[in-house]
């Protein structure tokens, strides 16, 4: 006789198996037409499933986030139901849950057009309003295999293949379609009512280049209309925000087949990002950073001592010179170790902070690329923290204060803090990595933040505190990290001579606040939409004429700016002032410094800002006071 215990504390019995949507019957009707699967003892499980013994049981429904990702698992086997429906020939192989959505892959003789698409969709809602029940089966793996290869299927076969012998797994059927997947799903099709079919991409076997070349679908899925409809439209906003479209637009960089993954910055975006950088290094130096700056290839036998050759291998550029093989350097820290290493080290020297904006490569997939968001050579505000095991708390706390500081400085308030933790694949003992991710948590805890874990998304070397970055249209994007690693200095030999006179090996904190230069740079175009903040702007006011007369004055009023520190163009076309006023509203300049006869006259400007408000004429000295104080301010709003 099962005693089930609910999440509020209270207790069911029963004298006999029951299923969850039997308890979610009991408890009633609202919650049983609600129920999508159970959490049992903190696993889930299909509605479906039997309760035999004592349990403590939370009834899942859309409105918790495991019931939006079973919604979206099942609306992706949904997709795979339609498509053999209308594309037998069709094989599918995987199609998990994403963030807003899912995909899954096929393989198919013909690539998949926008009609396809759309039929697809159609048909997927007709499956939905059969209601079609959705049933766990479970296989012998020998049985499963023989099944999907009897029906062409050597995708799925293949990996059934895979699984260890003589374990059983599960398929979902529904209809006469069955996939294999560990669930849970939605106890019918019924339940899924929101949903749309998005784009068709390439896509590689098993993520592999060298295997055939598959078709994934996306998708996204949602409990309520309106929250489609609000994602939606942030994609749209998103496609106008496109950093890409708007570096082109505003001339501030492209990128090009010779040199993939590869960014060439135009003048205007060099300026954006020597604001950055030089921000950057103003936080470095206020918080006692030493500027570094390292070899771009090391020998492959550095790379192999700090653990990267044989867990970073693949996404490592090799060259070769005198028979020695090297590796362009991925990251910087084994060479900020080998500066630390260069003398005698006391623990009066540390904490020892050193900061470098290294120039790294990785080998992305060609099919990862994105514009300057995912690239194969970047730049990183790279730092590393030399310290004592009883100093980690003290600068974790420290640099959860300043990473905050410098996103409200950009513009970004809302930040979400996330710790990663060890991975299946990773250097180090157990006892470590137990010191490791303590020591965040303390420093998270004491910092007064709150923050959600991921298990197994930790470095290889040790965990890590994400911060993510919320922009203007809700994206989050992960930028900062500090990470605790006790395994590299060790494995590099780094030591420092500790009070009682005896050798010691630091700890050592990788940190970054913004990341790479250049995907930061992208993520600022966007939220900003291309209008960013005076103190970014690469161009931050442009003077114009009103005739030929005025070409003179307006020059040396544009070089005063300049003289002054301010980023100042000169526009002395042969046009109208409206046109030219409304040409560079459009580009969305901050300033536009109009000079007349009557400003000549009277050694003044008339000052309009990109939002269409006139200022009125002022002194030259009070326009560049107005506009110091407002890069000083850093203010704007995206």
């Amino acid at each position: 006789m099962p005693v089930i215990t609910l999440p509020d504390g209270s207790r069911r019995e029963f004298d006999h198996p029951v299923t969850i949507a039997e308890v979610a019957q009991d408890i009633g009707p609202g919650l049983a037409k609600a129920a999508l699967a159970g959490k049992i003892d903190g696993r889930l499980v299909d509605a479906g499933h039997r309760i035999e013994t004592d349990v403590s049981l939370g009834i899942v429904t859309d409105k918790d986030p495991d019931g939006l990702s079973i919604i979206r698992h099942s609306t992706a086997h949904l997709l795979a139901h339609a498509v053999k429906e209308l594309f037998p020939d069709a094989q599918v192989t995987i199609g998990p849950v994403i963030e807003n959505g899912f995909y899954y892959d096929f393989a198919f003789k013909r690539p998949f057009t926008p009609d396809d698409l759309t039929a697809i969709e159609k048909r997927m809602g007709e499956l939905a309003k059969r209601d079609i029940p959705v049933t766990r089966e479970v296989w012998s793996r020998d049985e499963a295999t023989a099944f999907f290869e009897s029906i062409g299927e050597r995708y799925k076969a293949e990996l059934i293949a895979a699984i260890p012998d003589g374990q059983d797994v599960s398929l979902y059927r529904q209809g006469g379609f069955v996939d294999l997947c560990r669930g849970p799903h939605v106890p019918s099709t019924g339940r899924l009512k929101v949903f749309k079919l998005m784009k068709v991409a390439g896509a590689y076997w098993r993520g592999d280049h060298r295997n055939e070349q598959l078709q994934r679908i996306y998708g996204t899925a949602w409990a309520k209309k309106d929250e489609q409809d609000a994602y939606l439209t942030m994609i749209e906003e998103a496609e106008k925000r496109d950093h890409r479209r708007l570096g082109r637009q505003h001339d501030l960089f492209h990128l090009r087949d010779e040199a993939p993954g590869m960014v060439f910055w135009h003048p205007k975006g060099w300026a954006v990002w020597q604001q950055v950088e030089q921000y950057m290094r103003r936080v470095y130096q206020d918080n006692g950073y030493l500027e570094v700056r390292c070899p771009q290839i090391l020998d492959r036998t550095l790379w192999e001592k700090s653990g990267h050759w044989a867990n970073y291998r693949d996404n490592m550029f090799t060259t070769e010179s005198e028979k020695r093989d090297y590796a362009i350097k991925p990251m910087n820290c084994p060479g900020h170790v080998l500066i630390f290493n260069s003398g005698l080290r006391s623990y009066r020297d540390l904490p020892l902070r050193y900061g470098e904006f290294g120039s790294c490569h990785r080998n992305e997939p060609s099919g990862a690329l994105h514009g300057v968001m995912r690239v194969r050579g970047f730049t990183q505000d790279d730092g590393h923290i030399f310290c004592t095991e009883d100093q980690i708390q003290s600068e974790v706390i420290a640099f959860n204060t300043l990473v905050r500081k410098v996103y409200a400085d950009f513009g970004f308030h809302d930040v979400v803090v996330k710790l990663a933790l060890r991975p299946e694949k990773r250097v180090g003992s157990d006892e470590i990595w137990d010191k490791a991710e303590t020591a965040l948590r303390v420093g998270l805890k004491t910092s007064g933040l709150t923050w959600d874990e991921l298990p197994g998304e930790g470095a290889f070397y040790g965990p890590k505190i994400e911060f993510h970055i919320r922009d203007a249209i809700g994206r989050s994007w992960q930028c900062g990290t500090i990470q605790v690693d006790f395994s590299m200095p060790m494995r590099l030999d780094a030591e420092y001579v500790g009070e009682d006179n005896a050798r010691h090996t630091p700890v050592m904190l990788h940190r970054a606040i913004i990341g790479s230069l250049e995907r930061f740079i992208g993520i600022l175009i966007e939220h900003y939409a291309g209008v960013l903040p005076l103190w970014l702007s690469p161009v931050q006011a442009v003077v114009l004429n009103i005739s030929e007369k005025q070409a003179e004055y307006a020059e040396s009023v544009a070089k005063r700016l300049r003289s002054a520190g301010l980023r100042a163009e000169c526009d002395l076309r042969n046009e109208k002032i409206s046109y030219k006023i409304r040409d560079h509203s459009l580009n969305k300049l901050p300033y536009q410094i109009v000079v007349g006869d009557k400003e000549v006259a009277a050694c003044q400007v008339a000052v309009r800002t990109r939002g269409g408000q006139d200022l009125g004429r002022m002194t030259i000295e009070t326009l560049i006071g107005r506009l110091h104080e407002e890069v000083a301010a850093r203010s704007g709003t995206a």
